[in-house]
């Protein structure tokens, strides 16, 4: 069962960034740069109740993950953003 508090970032096959849910076929959004990307993935996790934005390399590697409350957040202190 895919997680609906979950959208990934990445990069856009054609050009700029892309939102995917997981277990979607298609993405949610498209952004021409990573950060109106990011802002659009938060906005949809928040709507949805809180939950994970994973930020992936061209290459397909997580490189950074950010809670949106009200999701479960780790008691340690995120020191990336």
């Amino acid at each position: 069962m895919p997680n609906n508090n979950r959208r990934d970032v990445s990069p856009n096959s054609g050009n700029g960034w892309k939102v995917t849910k997981p277990g979607a076929s298609r993405p949610t959004a498209t952004a021409p740069t990573q950060g109106a990307a990011e802002r659009i993935a938060k906005k949809q996790t928040s709507d949805a109740g809180g939950g994970q934005v994973y930020i992936h390399t061209p290459k397909g590697v997580i490189r950074d993950a950010d809670t949106v409350k009200p999701g479960n957040e780790s008691p340690r202190k995120d020191t990336r953003h």
